[in-house]
């Protein structure tokens, strides 16, 4: 069973240490984290949303992605938690913002973005034992909140709203049943234990899968993606409206 994040709002004294980690960005840049379990459209929904808003597009699995592509790469055991958490701490990286629509945040590793080698089964085999190291969560969590450096972001992950940016008025988590969410994964042919993949995920030790506090949740089964972006975009509008100060 999913969690739900617990506690009372962000207070002043966090939300003051998260925008001194983020000294030197734009105070005003806005986050819209889209949270949510495997195959519930979150990289298709944010691309969408970035896309007709003119945000920048942040895919964190795709970070995680590429360490673990690294580790392999490497050589690294990635079931030796203290051997990743070594290869995290000295790698060398660095976040660039491409052109296009939208555009899109990429770390690149030695210079180099692995674009097709993240994807293949081994790393997705891979991904979940690099992703459960704490000193993994903790570098990304660092790194993701620098992307705001770029402007405003739809930044979708398993740990956004609760972990990376608590601090946000415009989070998202999405969702769909076992079977909608089965068949989306075998029509990219990909066949994945879904359940044992919530559970893995909402059960770690460091940032689990959780509905972030004040998030939306959004159950997305029998639905398009155009239907699924444009219900964020129109809950986006109305939260933002409501903060505008009347005249």
């Amino acid at each position: 069973m999913l969690k739900f994040a617990k506690g009372a709002k962000v207070s002043k004294k966090a939300k003051g240490n998260q925008q001194q980690e983020s000294a030197g960005q734009d105070p005003k840049a806005i986050v819209i984290a889209i949270d949510g379990t495997s195959a519930s459209g979150k990289s298709t929904n944010a691309r969408l949303v970035a896309r007709q808003l003119g945000f920048v597009y942040v895919d964190t699995g795709a970070m995680y992605r590429t360490l673990a592509w690294y580790c392999l790469k490497k050589g690294v055991d990635v079931h030796d938690a203290k051997a990743v958490a070594k290869a995290c701490r000295y790698w060398k990286t660095k976040l660039v913002c491409t052109d296009g629509q939208p555009r899109m945040v990429r770390l690149l590793v030695d210079d180099y973005y692995p674009e097709k080698e993240i994807r293949t089964a081994e790393v997705s085999a891979a991904v979940p034992h690099v992703a459960a190291v704490p000193q993994v969560r903790a570098w990304m969590k660092k790194t993701q909140r620098s992307c705001i450096q770029f402007g405003n972001l739809v930044m979708e992950g398993r740990d956004i709203g609760s972990n990376v940016f608590p601090e946000t008025d415009y989070k998202f988590y999405l969702d769909a049943s076992l079977e909608e969410r089965a068949r989306r994964r075998a029509a990219d042919g990909i066949n994945e234990n879904l359940a044992a993949r919530d559970q893995r995920d909402s059960q770690r030790a460091a940032a689990p899968l959780m509905i972030p506090l004040g998030a939306i949740v959004i159950n997305n089964s029998g639905e398009t993606p155009e239907q699924t972006s444009a219900r964020i975009i129109a809950e986006f509008n109305r939260l933002r409206n409501r903060e505008q100060p009347s005249l």
